[in-house]
């Protein structure tokens, strides 16, 4: 498995984590922020289960369904930014850190 991506994913999930708490604490914004908290954990989650894989379908099972859940954050993080809870430096920056997993999937 490659550290790189493990750690990435295990750094973008903190901020996933941090931003998530922001919005309920400040923003006041409890659905969008539980969408993006579950999927931009799991794609880190996914990573780290595809180490213990069952077989090379499972592997690879594990990192598509990662990819998908990469992408749906995307989605939430651009919804976030068109509404105004986030601005456009944490939008770019967390967009950039979110597309170099995408990237790193397959």
């Amino acid at each position: 498995m490659d550290s790189i991506l493990r750690d990435k994913s295990y750094i973008f999930a903190i901020s996933i984590v941090k931003l998530a708490q922001f919005l309920q604490k400040e923003q006041k914004e409890f659905v969008i922020s539980n969408q993006i908290l579950k999927s931009g954990t799991s794609t880190g989650a996914l990573i780290r289960e595809a180490e213990f894989a069952q077989s090379q379908a499972d592997y690879i099972n594990k990192f598509y369904i990662s990819l998908k859940e990469a992408n749906e954050t995307n989605y939430w993080l651009n919804l976030l930014k068109d509404t105004g809870y986030i601005d456009e430096n944490n939008f770019t920056r967390m967009e950039k850190d979110n597309n170099e997993l995408l990237s790193f999937s397959f």
